[in-house]
């Protein structure tokens, strides 16, 4: 997964419709090989970042956890001790 993608279900608060956008695209570029799009492509291209947004949010909204929704601040410190044993 692209490393910019973050997990977006099951904290407190829940992720922002601005979460779900980046998150979509970022997925977008990924697939499309593309930051930016051409002249030709743009219309596709925000068409498909509207469209994975909207899926993303359907799926986070309907999901069912059991678990304790999680910390933000205690994932980024995780994430930041695994970059460190990672990377030194």
């Amino acid at each position: 997964m692209c490393r910019n993608i973050r997990t977006l279900a099951n904290f407190d608060p829940p992720a922002t419709e601005d979460e779900i956008r980046a998150s979509a695209l970022q997925f977008v570029r990924k697939v499309s090989g593309a930051t930016r799009p051409s002249r030709a492509n743009e219309a596709a291209f925000n068409q498909a970042v509207e469209e994975v947004a909207a899926s993303a949010h359907r799926l986070i909204h309907s999901l069912e956890i059991h678990a304790p929704p999680r910390n933000r601040d205690e994932e980024r410190r995780k994430a930041h001790e695994r970059a460190l044993r990672r990377f030194g």
